[in-house]
C-alpha cells in the first residue's frame, strides 16, 4: 500500500470514528467495521475489541476475523491476558514475541502459537481515568508494532472511546428522561385518585392519600396501581 493510499484510509477511519460525537450510531456496527478498516492501516493480522458493561463484565465486541476469537475468548475466561491487563491498568501493552507472552501469560500463549499470532500490541480504551475496554492488535510476525502505527492505534482508541463514552451518556440520558416522565405521569395518576377519593368520602386531601397507602399495603400492590383502580372503578376505598 503507497503512504499516500494509507494516509487517505486513516484518515477515513478517523473521519467515520469522528462522527460518532455528533450522530447517532450503532455500537457493534461501528466497532465491526472498525476492526476490518484498521487492518487495513495498521500492521496487524487482526483485530478484537473487548468492552466492559455496566456491571463490569467483560465481553468479547468485535472481531475482523474468526481466527482472533479463540485468543480472545481465553482471555475472558482466564481472565488473564494483555486485554486484561490493558483493562485493569489502563496502560498499553506489548508483546514482541511468543516467548514473552509464554512468560507472561502460559494459556494465552497457547492459543496464540495454535492460531497463527506471534506478537501483538493492546490499547485501552480509556477516558481520562475510565476505562472502558480494550482493542487488540494480533501480528502474524515477531516484533513490536511501529511507532507510527501504534500511534495511528492509540488515536483510534482514544476517539472510539470518546464516542463511546458518548453513546452511553445519552443512552443513560434516555433511560433517566424515561424514568422521569414514568414518574411524573405516575403522580398524576395518584393524583387523580386522591381528588376521586377526597370527593367521594369528604375528606382532606391528606386523608385520601392516607387511604390510598393503606388500601395498597393492605394488599401487597402498589400506590399507582390501587390509584389506577381507583380512577376506571374497578377499586373501592
Amino acid at each position: 500500500m503507497s503512504p499516500v493510499t494509507r494516509e487517505k484510509r486513516i484518515l477515513e477511519t478517523l473521519v467515520t470514528l469522528a462522527d460518532t460525537l455528533v450522530d447517532d450510531f450503532d455500537v457493534a456496527s461501528l466497532f465491526d467495521d472498525l476492526v476490518q478498516r484498521c487492518t487495513t492501516v495498521i500492521d496487524a493480522a487482526d483485530v478484537g475489541i473487548v468492552l466492559g458493561d455496566s456491571h463490569g463484565e467483560l465481553m468479547m465486541m468485535a472481531a475482523s476475523s474468526p481466527r482472533l476469537l479463540s485468543a480472545e475468548e481465553i482471555q475472558l475466561s482466564k481472565n488473564s491476558g494483555p486485554c486484561i491487563d490493558a483493562i485493569h491498568s489502563g496502560q498499553v501493552i506489548r508483546a514482541g514475541s511468543l516467548d514473552e507472552i509464554a512468560q507472561r501469560w502460559p494459556a494465552f500463549a497457547t492459543v496464540m502459537r495454535g492460531s497463527g499470532y506471534h506478537s501483538l500490541h493492546t490499547v485501552p480504551l480509556r477516558l481520562r481515568s475510565t476505562v472502558l475496554g480494550a482493542m487488540n492488535f494480533f501480528r502474524d510476525s515477531d516484533g513490536e508494532l511501529g511507532n507510527s502505527d501504534a500511534q495511528v492505534a492509540h488515536a483510534i482508541a482514544d476517539i472510539a472511546a470518546i464516542g463511546l463514552m458518548q453513546e452511553r451518556s445519552v443512552r443513560e440520558s434516555a433511560i433517566a428522561r424515561k424514568q422521569l416522565e414514568h414518574a411524573l405521569a405516575s403522580r398524576i395518576v395518584v393524583e387523580q385518585a386522591k381528588g376521586i377519593v377526597s370527593n367521594s368520602y369528604d375528606v382532606t386531601m391528606e386523608v385520601a392519600w392516607a387511604l390510598l397507602r393503606q388500601r395498597a399495603r393492605s394488599h401487597q400492590a402498589r400506590v399507582t396501581d390501587v390509584a389506577r383502580g381507583v380512577i376506571n372503578g374497578a377499586i373501592k376505598i
